[in-house]
């Protein structure tokens, strides 16, 4: 899943940018540089809820030290 389908996945850039506490722009920006590692776990869970299965935490690089009960 790239970073265009998640935000689109989570309602749009307006929505992902009101859930992470920045700009619209910033949520635009990241459609081209990729969605920064503090901002994926922000909004991690409720993309594995809202992707029916399309997407894992498991996907984020250091999963394992961000949801230990997920082993």
């Amino acid at each position: 899943m790239n970073t265009s389908e998640i935000i689109d996945t989570l309602g749009g850039t307006f929505a992902v940018a009101k859930r992470c506490g920045v700009t619209p722009g910033a949520v635009s920006q990241w459609k081209h540089n990729g969605l920064p590692a503090d901002k994926m776990v922000i909004i991690a869970a409720e993309l594995e809820r809202q992707s029916k299965g399309r997407f894992s935490r498991k996907e984020i690089n250091n999963w394992h030290e961000i949801w230990p009960e997920l082993h």
